[in-house]
């Protein structure tokens, strides 16, 4: 690790992470709070997938990707909050510097991922709604594939962005105020100014979270276009339908991220942070099965088949 002459530093070995309480009464209750929400989003995102493998008739485009999301928000919840459980009950709240390092990377190349694979379900919708007599050709397994591969490949520029907060130099106090090694509140700790790097972050934050949104938002002007020439007001209502879950779930994601990863470091507020990344984290991936199954009537009747109903 590279460090400047002339200030006090030292090699980092691990990271102490403060979390959200040193109440032992209040980590009890939280411990309980967020193993069931933990347990809930594993379990409700794994019966998506299940079903979807199981169920022929689910063997389609769309639900090829909904079982992409799913995978992606489990590897969520698996990546910070295990640990954060741990640390609940736990007296030591430590985590080495390899450990931040992997943890950090995962946790933003499953978010770039999913960015991209927005856009992707959102131009699915695209096809199945404007032109609904070519869709089993535009969108072949083949192109499906390739589409898969790309979302999974743009989760490497993680990389970029972790590879450049941990080279920073940091020194004592080794505390970082979050739940998880989390880009900014670890660069907080730096004994050097992180303009650059935060200039760096913006940019790919740009092109992977603010572009992939303005192409979703232009895919929906064009869906609404083409379901208000619809002339059957059922037709209209079936085919918005359609849209509804998954800008609800758009909503829900880019709302937290882009607060939380679009903005300066001088309006930081960990106690803030810590909160609104919990919601973008954990309660993101817990809504995704809720509002896909309780929404729609394909997984309701794939888990009445499954069940042997």
């Amino acid at each position: 690790m590279w460090m400047p002459p002339g200030q006090n530093q030292s090699w980092v070995s691990e990271f102490i992470l403060l979390g959200f309480s040193s109440d032992p009464m209040t980590n009890r209750t939280l411990f309980s709070a967020f193993l069931l929400l933990f347990l809930s989003s594993v379990l409700g995102n794994g019966l998506i997938i299940t079903l979807i493998c199981l169920d022929t008739h689910l063997h389609t485009p769309m639900y090829f990707f909904l079982c992409i999301l799913s995978l992606l928000d489990m590897g969520y919840v698996t990546t910070t909050v295990p640990q954060m459980l741990v640390h609940l009950l736990s007296q030591s709240q430590t985590i080495s510097f390899a450990a931040c390092w992997l943890q950090m990377y995962v946790f933003g190349a499953v978010g770039l991922t999913e960015c991209i694979l927005f856009v992707v379900m959102a131009f699915d919708r695209y096809v199945a709604i404007c032109y609904p007599l070519h869709y089993t050709v535009i969108l072949s397994w083949g192109l499906c594939t390739r589409l898969s591969a790309g979302t999974w490949a743009c989760g490497f520029f993680s990389l970029i962005h972790t590879f450049f907060t941990m080279r920073l130099p940091y020194c004592g106090p080794n505390m970082v105020n979050h739940y998880f090694c989390e880009g900014p509140s670890v660069r907080n700790l730096a004994c050097m100014d992180t303009h650059v790097i935060e200039m760096v972050d913006l940019v790919i934050s740009v092109f992977m979270v603010v572009a992939p949104l303005l192409i979703i938002v232009a895919s929906y002007i064009r869906i609404a276009q083409a379901i208000l020439k619809l002339k059957s007001m059922q037709a209209r209502c079936k085919a918005f339908s359609t849209c509804a879950s998954h800008l609800t779930v758009i909503t829900f994601f880019y709302a937290p991220a882009t607060y939380l990863y679009m903005r300066p470091n001088s309006s930081y507020s960990p106690e803030q942070d810590k909160q609104v990344s919990l919601f973008y984290n954990v309660f993101t991936a817990l809504l995704n099965p809720v509002v896909y199954s309780l929404r729609n009537k394909d997984m309701k009747r794939a888990f009445l088949k499954v069940m042997g109903r």
